[in-house]
């Protein structure tokens, strides 16, 4: 099989539309189950494993290279090829392991815009339960991000789970120092994978008007134990030990597909759809990647990490930065959310302020309007977003 040959090969794997891999409804490790029950499917699978372990194809022989790819092309007449996983799900690594035994290209440097293991999110947000907290508030001005840190207490899932990330990530560690850096990257992970995105979206993405609550929303994450650190490593070098990670690489492959940007697109997403892409970009959070507002603007966010020490790799380490500071798609979700535009088609309500352009400046703040100042003790406790109190629950 010659080059071009694996390029459409490549092509039958990662694309077949995902709606239409969805409506079958293929477990990966279902399907890793029955391939390694049948005596023809299960050793071809084995193969493909020995191919893929390591980036070792660029290695093989002519004749070994010739089995992988003779054992790629008859797997993907199995239930292994469209075989999706769910995000969170139990044993999460096993089902993509299985998917990424397929899907890793046996060309070294083939680089294609890769889909991803994960079966779409059908539930949307429940914004009317959300909006009739709001109401309840003895405030008559709006702050969503308090309104989302009281509607998260009030549900007893976020609570929980919020409450446990907190306490992860403030706890200090013999071993760690100030914290458990693994031990709050988990606890994070557990928090946005069980968690519904009507709460979630809320806390990271409500937007703000002022430097007090800005910062309270930079905090959510507490980046002091799960983004930030003396020194920014360099980029790539995050990057790779994300994809040697089957979850990372995985959540990576995601934030790609569904934060995808489009000049071509009203929107800005080539997937027109800002839900998926927020998603996406929650789904990287406890990852070595976790992005987080790198200021106290709306839509400036990125991962803590440089391009210093890139090398002749600076260029792309600088894309891997760019699809972050610099994705129409992405800021465009994030700016939608907050001014109440969050929909599938990326247009805006009326009367709505529209998503930014490319001619805008990456800066701009939208925001809901009768947002108003908070006082000065917010701006102190906002160095300290949350703390658990005696009876288990987080004070805002």
């Amino acid at each position: 099989m010659d080059f071009l040959g694996l390029y459409f090969l490549q092509l039958a794997l990662i694309g077949v539309p995902r709606l239409a891999l969805s409506a079958g409804g293929r477990d990966c490790l279902r399907a890793g189950d029955t391939c390694s029950s049948d005596d023809t499917c299960s050793p071809r699978l084995r193969t493909l494993r020995q191919c893929v372990a390591g980036d070792g194809s660029v290695k093989l022989g002519p004749g070994a290279r010739n089995q992988c790819e003779n054992a790629m092309t008859a797997l993907l007449s199995t239930p292994l090829h469209g075989c999706q996983c769910k995000r969170g799900m139990k044993k999460e690594k096993n089902c993509l392991s299985i998917y990424w035994s397929l899907h890793q290209s046996v060309l070294h440097g083939l680089s294609l815009v890769e889909d991803y293991p994960y079966e779409p999110e059908e539930r949307g947000s429940d914004y009317v339960r959300l909006a009739s907290i709001a109401a309840e508030s003895e405030v008559t001005t709006v702050n969503r991000c308090l309104d989302a840190a009281k509607a998260c207490n009030i549900d007893e899932t976020c609570q929980k789970l919020r409450t446990e990330y907190v306490s992860a990530c403030i706890q200090p560690s013999a071993r760690s120092g100030p914290c458990n850096r693994p031990k709050c990257n988990k606890a994070l992970r557990k928090f946005f994978d069980r968690v519904p995105p009507d709460y979630t979206h809320e806390l990271l993405f409500c937007p703000c008007t002022d430097t007090a609550c800005a910062e309270r929303r930079r905090q959510t994450i507490v980046p002091s134990c799960s983004y930030e650190d003396k020194d920014k490593p360099n980029c790539l070098a995050q990057l790779r030990i994300c994809k040697a990670d089957y979850v990372c690489r995985s959540r990576w492959a995601q934030f790609q597909y569904d934060c995808q940007p489009s000049e071509q697109s009203a929107s800005g997403c080539k997937q027109e759809n800002y839900g998926a892409c927020l998603l996406a970009y929650t789904g990287l959070i406890g990852s070595t990647i976790t992005p987080n507002y790198l200021d106290n603007s709306t839509s400036n966010v990125g991962p803590w990490c440089s391009c210093a020490a890139s090398g002749n790799h600076r260029e792309q380490c600088n894309d891997f930065l760019t699809f972050f500071h610099d994705n129409i798609c992405l800021k465009n979700a994030i700016l939608a959310f907050g001014n109440g535009s969050d929909v599938k088609t990326g247009a805006s309500q009326p009367g709505m302020p529209s998503p930014a352009t490319d001619n805008q400046s990456p800066h701009l703040a939208t925001t809901a309007p009768g947002v108003s100042m908070e006082t000065e003790q917010n701006i102190l406790r906002a160095q300290i977003p949350t703390q658990v109190r005696r009876d288990g629950r987080l004070e805002m």
